[in-house]
Formats: C-alpha cells, structure tokens, sequence
C-alpha cells in the first residue's frame, strides 16, 4: 500500500446527522415530508442524486432540484466551519498510516467547498496530499470514479491503494475500484462483508490493517 483515502462524512466528521436534519429541513420547507430515518437509505451518495431520488419519489414543481442543493450545501458549510464534530481516531488512524509510509488523501460525494471547511474546521487539511470531491464525476459512488481520479493525481495504481469508509455505498465503490477497504460503519450491517477489515472505530486501526 502506498497510499491512503478517507472518506469525509461519516469517517473524519461526524456530519451524518447534520445531512440527515439538513436534508429534512430544507425539504420541508418547499412542501416535501421526508424523515430522518428514511433519508439513510441515501448516505454515501452525492447530494444531487440525494435530491433527485426525492423528486422521483416525491414529484414537486419548483424550486428546482438544483436551488435545493445549494440551500443545503451552503446550510452545512455554515454548520461544519462552525462546530464540527471530529469522529473517534481520527488522528490515531492519520498517524498510524503516516507511520505506515503512507500517503494521505480524501475523496468524498461532498462538494469541495463543504470538504474544505469541514476539513479547516476539524484543524485537518494541511494533513492530506489531495481532497478530491466527486461533484464534478459522471457518477458519484458507489461507482468507484472518485477513488480512480484520487488514484491517477497521485499516481499510483489503484491496488496500491487502501481506502477508508464508512458507508456501504462507499465500500462499493473501494472494492470496484480493486482497493483494499477498511469499513468503520455506525452499525452492525451483514452487507459490510465485503470490506477487507471491519472495524469499530478508528481507534482500533493497526499497522497489519494497511497490508494488502
């Protein structure tokens, strides 16, 4: 391994939550009922195609879809410069990957502008070589063009590469991208098998986690 990705929301920052009430706020206030718990079924992916999947669901008119995200976006830029909220380990892991040799970077569904303050906020950003966000991709994940494009900047093969998630659809996208996955997911999901490490928290990350 040579190098190694962490995802954004989720992994370095606690900002689930804040996506999820975001989410349900901003909707709310153009006339659509979502909950907290059925906005989960949409983590991991890019808000764009958080946002399009409820108007396919729950069909409005105006704003368009596109208003809709920057209301959310600018709503979570505000909460993450504020008072972010760092996860458990997050330094233990960075340390133990620099410690490893290896090269540090994030790729995330966030835009870049929502990366760059989350990161300044938590005191984090001089620590990672590249931040790539798939805003501008084709695909968001769990397609894996993100990881691919981290990769290629870098320039490492992608089987050199050892990516950290927290979401299912995050690891989906790890896998296809034929890197090696370290899964820390908020709960117990049968379908994070498909990691190559499973683990509880950041904290527990040791050197033979890196090794492919």
């Amino acid at each position: 391994m040579k190098v190694a990705i962490f995802d954004f929301d989720g992994l370095l920052v606690d900002s689930e939550p804040l996506w999820r009430r975001t989410e349900v706020q901003e909707l709310a206030a153009i006339g659509v009922s979502v909950t907290e718990a059925e906005c989960e079924a949409t983590t991991g992916l890019r808000i764009d195609e958080v946002i399009a999947h409820w108007r396919r669901e729950r069909p409005w008119t105006t704003p368009e879809p596109a208003v809709v995200v920057e209301r959310i976006v600018d709503a979570m830029v505000r909460g993450l410069r504020e008072a972010p909220d760092g996860k458990p380990g997050v330094r233990h892991a960075v340390q133990t990957c620099r410690a490893a040799g290896l090269r540090l970077a994030v790729a995330s569904s966030s835009p870049s502008r929502l990366l760059d303050a989350g990161l300044e906020g938590l005191g984090l950003r001089g620590l990672f070589e590249r931040v790539v966000s798939a805003e501008h991709e084709r695909f968001g994940k769990p397609h894996p063009a993100v990881f691919l494009r981290t990769a290629d900047e870098l320039g490492v093969a992608p089987t050199e590469c050892v990516v950290f998630e927290d979401s299912l659809n995050g690891c989906l996208a790890a896998k296809a991208a034929r890197m090696r996955c370290v899964a820390v997911p908020e709960r117990e999901d049968p379908r994070f098998v498909i990691a190559d490490v499973i683990l509880r928290s950041l904290d527990e990350l040791r050197p033979e986690h890196l090794r492919g």
